[in-house]
């Protein structure tokens, strides 16, 4: 019995000593394994959610990780900034919105509080000629005074000119806005990529700024300029000679494609741009009168009011120019004639901008650079054309050089 005791506990420790050499593992070199970014979110709440802060350091795994903000590759770098600055843009939208509708309403209010000061003033000198009270030719002055005053203020910041600026503005940004989401969803983005749309971003923010006082576009110009909301490059300092197209290309650009190019620009300078341009100095011109008719009529108006009771010949001058000075007023901030110049000189801008795209590609010396079929087909959407209309106006023109004469049809079908 005692030896059968002996033999058992001899088996056991062996087995005992066999089991422990078994799951006694040397120790393996440390292993590196990166942890998505993510994964420590969803480690960090299960501690939380656990009430186990110590269970899983989190300090460690960051440690352990190779994935790290600094070490990022530079594409995922640029997709961050390039989020960061659609974000910026979709503010800028909200913005030029908001302010567009709030100097659309003070062209409104303002425009309907002046008329009605200036008839409520011609009315009171109106009455006092016939009995001349001191309160009723009191109130007559100083209501014509402070109509002049309103009518100053209103006609140098131009609302109906302002509330159309935010519109360009918020369409314009929205424009970019599409192409930020564009590049995003067709491949990753570059450096350049970001910086083409930084530059946009700020080229619009000085195009259409946003505050009236130290940085307001000036409402009436020495001479009529179009609108540029986009940023000059200097490219085309570096650039290398474009080289003579002879063949087509893989990318559809060819010989024909490049004259077509040449002679839509031709129309455009001719036509497009020279119509917009005479159209906004005749509109500026306009509104330049209507700002400096307004202010004087009431000012002479005020000083009418202010002698009646000392001949009639002061209530006639008064009521007079009162009521041509109210209608002025409408004619003037009713008709938005503001918002027309403004209108032309981003239509000359939108022409402005699309010679010099053209001209751009036609001088880009890569041709693989060159879009071809793409781009050909983006003009014709800008100017409201098909392809067959685009190309029959290229052949319009250059048929109008071998004649002589000058081509009887604008290039764009929107405007």
């Amino acid at each position: 019995m005692a030896s059968l005791q002996a033999s058992s506990f001899l088996f056991s420790c062996s087995c005992s000593t066999r089991i422990n050499a078994a799951i006694s593992v040397p120790k393996l070199p440390g292993i590196r394994i990166s942890v998505p970014r993510n994964a420590l979110n969803v480690v960090e709440e299960l501690n939380l959610r656990d009430g186990l802060t110590s269970a899983i350091p989190i300090e460690k795994i960051n440690t352990a990780t190779n994935t790290r903000i600094d070490q990022e590759p530079a594409t995922t770098r640029a997709t961050v900034k390039l989020y960061a600055i659609l974000e910026a843009v979709a503010d800028r939208v909200e913005m030029h919105k908001n302010i567009g509708e709030q100097r659309d309403n003070w062209n409104k209010l303002l425009l309907d509080s002046i008329n009605m000061i200036i008839l409520t003033a011609a009315t009171m000198a109106g009455v006092s000629a016939g009995a001349p009270l001191l309160a009723l030719k009191l109130s007559s002055t100083l209501l014509f005074s402070a109509a002049t005053g309103m009518l100053l203020i209103m006609n140098k910041i131009q609302p109906s000119q302002l509330a159309e600026e935010q519109r360009n503005a918020t369409r314009l940004f929205k424009q970019l806005y599409r192409q930020i989401q564009t590049t995003l969803a067709l491949r990753d983005p570059t450096e350049l990529d970001v910086k083409d749309a930084m530059e946009k971003t700020l080229a619009l923010d000085k195009a259409y700024p946003l505050p009236l006082l130290g940085s307001m576009i000036e409402k009436f110009p020495e001479k009529f300029e179009p609108a540029v909301w986009w940023p000059k490059s200097n490219e085309t300092q570096g650039r290398k000679q474009p080289k003579k197209v002879t063949t087509q290309g893989k990318n559809g650009w060819s010989e024909d494609l490049e004259e077509e190019m040449r002679e839509v620009i031709e129309v455009i300078k001719k036509k497009d741009s020279e119509d917009y341009m005479r159209l906004g100095n005749l509109a500026l011109k306009v509104n330049k009168i209507l700002a400096i008719s307004g202010p004087l009529l009431t000012g002479i108006a005020a000083a009418g009011s202010a002698f009646v009771g000392h001949g009639s010949w002061a209530a006639i001058v008064a009521v007079t120019a009162g009521a041509l000075a109210s209608t002025v007023s409408t004619f003037e901030h009713g008709g938005q004639v503001g918002m027309v110049v403004e209108m032309y000189r981003n239509c000359a801008g939108f022409f402005t901008l699309l010679e010099e795209t053209i001209e751009s590609t036609i001088q880009e010396g890569d041709l693989e650079k060159r879009e071809g079929e793409m781009f050909e087909m983006n003009v014709a959407l800008k100017l409201g054309r098909s392809l067959s209309q685009l190309r029959d106006l290229a052949r319009k023109s250059s048929s109008s050089h071998a004649d002589g004469t000058s081509i009887d049809e604008f290039a764009s079908k929107l405007f």
